[in-house]
Formats: C-alpha cells, structure tokens, sequence
C-alpha cells in the first residue's frame, strides 16, 4: 500500500464511522433529544449546530461554512497528494474525511449533528460527533509526528 492509498482508507474510515454513528442517534433523536446518561461524566444527546466548533458563527449562512469547508479539503488533499510520509497521509485523510462527514450534515440538514456530551457536575462540554473526533486526532497527529524526532544516537 503506497502512503496516499493510506490517507485514502482513512478518508473512508472516517467517513463511515461518521455517517453511520449519526444514522443510529438520528434513528433515536426523539430518545436522546434530553440525553441518555452512558455513565457518570458521558451522555449520549442528539443536537443540530448550526455553527461550527462550540457553535462559533451560528449567525453565518450555512453554505458559507460548507463552501470553506470544501476549499479547506482540498488544500489538504493536496498536502494529502503531496506527502512521502504514511503517518501525514493517515493524519490528512482523518482529517479530510471528518470534515467530509460533517460538509454532508450541512448539505443535508443546514447543520452539523452533534451527540458525544462530556460533563463535570453542571458544567458539559459542548457536544460532538465522531467527525470532529477524527479532526482532531489527525491534527494531533501531525502535531505529535512534528514534535518527536528521530533518535540520531549511536
């Protein structure tokens, strides 16, 4: 497997882990519109953000963060296109098929379903999804590869 068939499969790996968590929560949305606690600290809860992370720019068109969405994929494909190194392939298409999740959220719904809910007694994160999971893991991918350098001990 050459290191872009890698950022590929993980472009699909993340699209379907997306699209398929937020198929079951829309299939029970009536049932966790209130949240469904998990375990102390985690519920599962069904919402509609119509903004982007912690709901920032709710107040701007929603073909607007679609479109920025699209050019910034594909700037990523590119570096995707471009990369010699397996790890940056796999971060870039965790990173592409998150972002590609949640662009078809705002295609179909004007917004972004969300339903991981984190909370410390009163105080709960802002809600999720497992696109904004895969988004994050890769940019800590990349961080974490920049960061560790290879030993150069003899």
């Amino acid at each position: 497997m050459n290191t872009q068939q890698a950022g590929l499969i993980a472009i699909c790996a993340a699209l379907v882990a997306d699209q398929f968590s937020k198929a079951i929560v829309a299939m029970y949305a009536y049932r966790l519109s209130d949240g469904l606690p998990v375990f102390p600290g985690f519920n599962l809860t069904f919402l509609r953000n119509d903004g982007v992370t912690f709901g920032l720019f709710g107040d701007v068109p929603w073909w607007t963060l679609t479109i920025i969405a699209f050019v910034v994929c594909g700037l990523i494909a590119m570096m995707l296109w471009r990369t010699t190194q397996r790890h940056e392939a796999v971060a870039y298409g965790l990173i592409i098929g998150g972002a590609v999740g949640n662009i078809i959220d705002r295609l179909r719904f004007a917004a972004v379903t969300d339903f991981l809910d984190f909370y410390v007694g009163n105080t709960h994160w802002p809600a999720f999804n497992i696109a904004d999971v895969t988004i994050v893991t890769g940019v800590a991918l990349l961080f974490v590869a920049g960061t560790v350098k290879p030993s150069t001990a003899t």
